[in-house]
């Protein structure tokens, strides 16, 4: 009996931490996070690359590959192009761009 609950309490245990590393609707997981990270980064390289975008002065965020734009450029055009850009890359599900123009 004694080795049933040690092995039971063993199961629990990683169930708890399997739990923990599982991803839900408003949480990651971790390869979750590191795949986001890795899609804002080659999307933030892609803006800086382009020619009409002013990589500088926009904010990339993912969360589970929908990519948030933000922040200012000088033009629709640019916004555009800066959306264009970042739907471009490997990995990205949507882009919701919440650009704003000066």
């Amino acid at each position: 009996m004694n080795k049933l609950i040690k092995r039971l309490g063993s199961v629990i245990a990683i169930g708890f931490l399997l739990g923990a590393c599982a991803g839900g609707a408003h949480k990651q997981s971790t390869g979750d996070y590191i795949d986001d990270a890795t899609i804002s980064t080659k999307v933030k390289a892609a803006l800086v690359q382009n020619p009409q975008t002013k990589a500088g002065q926009i904010e990339v965020e993912t969360f589970k590959g929908v990519v948030q734009l933000s922040g200012f450029v000088a033009s629709k055009a640019e916004a555009s192009e800066a959306q264009r850009v970042a739907q471009s890359v490997a990995g990205v599900q949507r882009v919701e761009n919440k650009l704003s123009i000066r």
